[in-house]
C-alpha cells in the first residue's frame, strides 16, 4: 500500500512538472534521492517565485489555490491580471470623485457668506441693574436677581445682554462716576456675584456686554486722591491748570461749558488749581493723552475680558480728549452777553469734542479686544456711544475704514427723540439717514429706549408701543430693548420722593424710567420681598408684568417674542435687503428680501391716524392678494387683504407676505431706496447660501 502511494505521488509531479513545496510528499523525494531516479522521469522541477513562464502557465493550469497554502505560493496567483479594466475604472473614479468632494467644499468655503456674528443675531436687552431684580431684600436689585431671570432673556429669544453700570460708585450721574474699574458695587453683590452670572450666562448661550467708561473717574477714585496731592506719576493723571482768583472765587481758564451745565473747571483747595470735568464736578475729567493713563484704561479692558465679558460699550467716547490750546469756544449767539453763558446748548464745542486723534485712542481699544477675539465664538463686540445731533458723519466715523477697525457700530440715538412729532414721515427720514450715511456693508443699530429717557408709552403713547416694537424688530440691524419696553412698561406718574437713597441723583427728572421691573401681580410686582423698593413700583403692575403677558397669546411681551422668532428663522428680515416703498404722515412701510428667494415681506406701518394705502400704485410687482403674517392687532393675523387697498389702524402694524419674482432692490427707480449690509444670496436647487451674486 505504501509503495502505491509513492508511485500516485510521482505521477502528479509527472503530470505537473514542477515542484510543489508543500504539497509532495516528503518521503517521495526522499526515494528519489536514494534511487537517483523516479519510476518515471519527469521534467525538472523548478520552485515557484523563480520558474521561468513556461512552468508557471504550467503550473497554475494544473494548481488551484487551497485552504492553508503558503503565502508565497499565493502571491503568484494575485499577480495574474483579472478584471483589470474594471479595476483601473473604478480606482479613476474613486480618485476623480474625491477631487470633486474637495474642489466642492472649497469652492463652497470660498463662495459661502460671513456668518452672522453673536452681536448680530438677536436683539440686544439692555439691563438697569438697580430696578431689574431684588435678591438680598435690601429693596435694590442686584447681580444675583439678573441671574435668577435669565430665562427671560431666552423666553425672548435674547442672546446678549447688556448691563449698564455696576462698577463701585460715589453714586453720581447714576453710577458713571466710577470709584473703582476693578470693584463690584456692593449695592450689586459682590466680584464672586459677577463670576457666577457670567458662568450662567455662557452655560445659557448668552453673551454679556458692560460699559467702559474712559473718560472721567469719580473724584474718590484713588488716582484723583493721588493726583491732587501730586503724587508720582498720578500728579498728571487728570487735567490741571492754574485759575486766576477773584477775592474768595476761581476764574476758570476758559469759558468751557460742562453738559450739565455752568463752568466745566472745578477749583481744588488742596493742589489750588482748578480741574476739568466735562460732567458733573465729581467726575473729573482723565488726562487720556498720558501713555500711563491709556495704559490703565487697556488693563481695565484685560481685566473684565479675562473674567469672560464678551463685549463692551465704550461711553462718552467723544469727550476724550481736549483741545491743547484753551482757547475759547465760539458762542451760538455771537451777540449773547458771554458773561451769562451757562448752557451747553449755548456754545459750538469745537474744542471739546472729536479731537484729532479721539480716533486713535478707540483704535486702540479695538486692538486690545483683538487679542481676546481669536478663539471660535470667542469674538469680542465693541460698540460707542456718540450722539453728534446732525452731524451724523461724525458718527459714522466710528466704523472705522476697511484697513482701521473701529466699533462694530456707533449707538443709534435718533429714534430717542421721537415724541409728539411721531409719524410715518418722521420714522422714515430717521430710518434713511442713518442707512443712507452708513458705509458699505457695515451693520446698523436701533434704540428707542434708555434710563435716561422716558418710556415709549409715556413718551408717544401706549397705543403705539407695538409698532415701533415691530419696526425695532424689523428694521436690519441689532436692536437694541431697554427693560421693560417689552411688556410696554410707563413712566411712573407720580412725583417721586427725592430724599433717602435717591439723593445720588443728578437729575430728578430721570427716576421715572427706572421703576422696578413688573415681574407679576403679586407685592412689588415680584420685584422684591422687602417692605420697601428704592422707587416706587409703576401703578399699572398687576395688569403689565412679565407672568400675566406670558400667559395671554394677544399681549405686548408675545408680541415681541413672535418678532424676535421671526427675525431669526426668516432670511429676508434676519439679513436680506430693505426698501423704502412708501411714507407719509401715516405710514411707513418698507420691504425686506433676499437675493434668490421669492418670499418677501411688506412692512405697513402706521404711525398716525387709521388710514389705507394702495401698495400697487409704487411702481412695485405686487400680487392682488397677500397674506398677513403677524398684525399688532392679533385678530388680523393670518388674514388676505387685497394689495389695492390696505387698511391700518392708530398704531397698527402689518407684516404682510407674499411671493414675486422681481423683487424691490433689482428695480432702478428704487435703487437709492435700498440697503444692505451683510449680502447673500440663496441657491434653491442645493438649498445654499453664497455671497458672489
Amino acid at each position: 500500500m505504501a509503495e502505491e502511494t509513492k508511485v500516485e505521488s510521482l505521477q502528479l509531479k509527472e503530470k505537473v512538472g514542477c515542484a510543489n513545496n508543500g504539497f509532495v510528499a516528503e518521503d517521495g523525494l526522499e526515494e528519489k534521492e536514494k534511487d537517483g531516479k523516479s519510476p518515471a522521469d519527469p521534467p525538472e522541477a523548478c520552485a515557484l517565485g523563480i520558474q521561468d513562464a513556461a512552468c508557471q502557465e504550467m503550473s497554475f493550469a494544473a494548481v488551484r489555490p487551497y485552504a492553508g497554502m503558503p503565502k508565497e505560493v499565493l502571491l503568484q496567483f494575485s499577480s495574474q491580471a483579472r478584471y483589470r479594466v474594471t479595476r483601473e475604472v473604478i480606482f479613476w473614479l474613486i480618485i476623480a470623485g474625491t477631487l470633486a468632494i474637495i474642489g466642492s467644499t472649497i469652492a463652497i468655503i470660498a463662495l459661502s457668506p460671513k456668518c452672522l456674528d453673536w452681536w448680530q443675531a438677536s436683539p440686544m436687552y439692555q439691563v438697569y441693574p438697580k430696578s431689574f431684580k431684588d435678591s438680598d431684600m435690601d429693596g435694590m436689585g442686584d447681580l444675583k436677581g439678573i441671574q435668577e431671570k435669565l430665562d427671560h432673556f431666552q423666553y425672548l429669544n435674547i442672546k446678549t445682554v447688556w448691563i449698564a453700570p455696576f462698577y463701585k460708585s460715589s453714586r453720581k450721574d447714576f453710577r458713571y462716576a466710577v470709584d473703582d474699574f476693578r470693584a463690584i458695587d456692593p449695592t450689586f453683590g459682590t466680584m464672586k456675584d459677577f463670576d457666577s452670572l457670567i458662568a450662567a450666562m455662557h452655560d445659557k448661550g448668552l453673551k454679556l456686554v458692560m460699559d467702559l467708561i474712559p473718560n472721567h473717574t469719580s473724584d474718590k477714585h484713588s488716582w484723583f486722591q493721588l493726583s491732587r496731592n501730586r503724587t508720582g506719576k498720578y500728579a498728571d493723571y487728570y487735567i490741571w491748570h492754574n485759575c486766576t482768583t477773584a477775592g474768595s472765587e476761581a476764574i476758570p481758564p476758559n469759558n468751557w461749558v460742562s453738559f450739565y451745565g455752568n463752568s466745566s473747571w472745578q477749583y481744588d483747595d488742596i493742589r489750588k488749581q482748578c480741574y476739568f470735568h466735562q460732567f458733573l464736578k465729581e467726575q473729573p475729567d482723565l488726562n487720556v493723552r498720558n501713555p500711563d493713563v491709556q495704559e490703565e484704561i487697556n488693563n481695565i479692558i484685560n481685566f473684565w475680558l479675562a473674567k469672560g465679558v464678551d463685549g463692551f460699550r465704550v461711553d462718552a467716547v467723544k469727550f476724550l480728549l481736549e483741545a491743547q490750546h484753551l482757547r475759547d469756544e465760539p458762542q451760538v449767539n455771537s451777540s449773547q452777553n458771554a458773561e451769562t453763558i451757562r448752557s451747553y446748548s449755548e456754545l459750538f464745542h469745537d474744542y471739546t469734542t472729536t479731537q484729532v486723534g479721539m480716533h486713535d485712542m478707540v483704535r486702540s481699544f479695538r486692538q486690545t479686544m483683538n487679542q481676546y477675539s481669536r478663539e471660535a465664538d470667542k469674538y469680542r463686540f465693541m460698540s460707542v456711544a456718540s450722539n453728534d445731533g446732525k452731524d451724523i458723519d461724525k458718527t459714522m466715523m466710528y466704523y472705522g475704514t476697511s484697513f482701521e477697525e473701529e466699533a462694530n457700530f456707533p449707538f443709534n440715538f435718533y429714534l430717542l427723540d421721537l415724541n409728539n412729532e411721531l409719524s410715518g414721515n418722521a420714522i422714515f427720514e430717521r430710518v434713511n439717514s442713518w442707512m443712507k450715511a452708513m458705509p458699505k456693508g457695515k451693520w446698523p443699530h436701533w434704540m428707542v429706549g434708555s434710563p435716561s429717557n422716558p418710556r415709549i408709552a409715556s413718551r408717544v403713547g401706549k397705543e403705539y408701543v407695538n409698532v415701533i416694537n415691530m419696526l425695532l424688530l424689523t428694521l436690519p440691524g441689532t436692536p437694541a430693548t431697554y427693560y421693560g419696553e417689552e411688556l410696554g412698561m410707563t413712566d411712573y406718574s407720580m412725583k417721586i420722593d427725592q430724599g433717602g437713597t435717591n439723593s445720588e441723583l443728578h437729575d430728578p427728572s430721570e427716576n421715572p424710567e427706572k421703576t422696578p421691573m413688573q415681574w407679576d401681580a403679586n407685592t412689588n410686582a415680584g420685584f422684591t420681598t422687602a417692605n420697601k423698593t428704592w422707587l416706587p413700583v409703576n401703578e399699572d403692575y398687576k395688569t403689565v408684568n412679565v407672568m400675566d403677558q406670558t400667559a395671554h397669546p394677544n399681549s405686548t411681551l408675545s408680541l415681541y417674542r413672535e418678532l424676535s422668532l421671526l427675525r431669526q428663522n426668516e432670511l429676508p428680515i434676519h439679513r436680506g435687503w430693505m426698501c423704502h416703498v412708501h411714507n407719509d404722515q401715516d405710514i411707513y412701510a418698507y420691504v425686506r428680501e433676499f437675493d434668490g428667494l421669492d418670499q418677501t415681506f411688506m412692512m405697513v406701518l402706521n404711525f398716525g391716524n387709521e388710514s389705507v394705502i394702495n401698495v400697487n400704485v409704487m411702481a412695485i410687482e405686487l400680487p392682488a392678494q397677500a397674506q398677513i403674517r403677524i398684525s399688532t392687532n392679533f385678530n388680523n393675523n393670518r388674514k388676505v387683504v387685497n394689495t389695492a387697498s390696505i387698511p391700518t389702524g392708530k398704531g397698527e402694524g402689518l407684516i404682510l407676505q407674499y411671493k414675486t419674482n422681481k423683487p424691490v432692490h433689482t428695480m432702478e427707480s428704487f435703487k437709492d431706496k435700498c440697503f444692505i449690509a451683510e449680502k447673500a444670496c440663496y441657491l434653491m436647487a442645493l438649498n445654499l447660501l453664497y455671497k458672489n451674486c
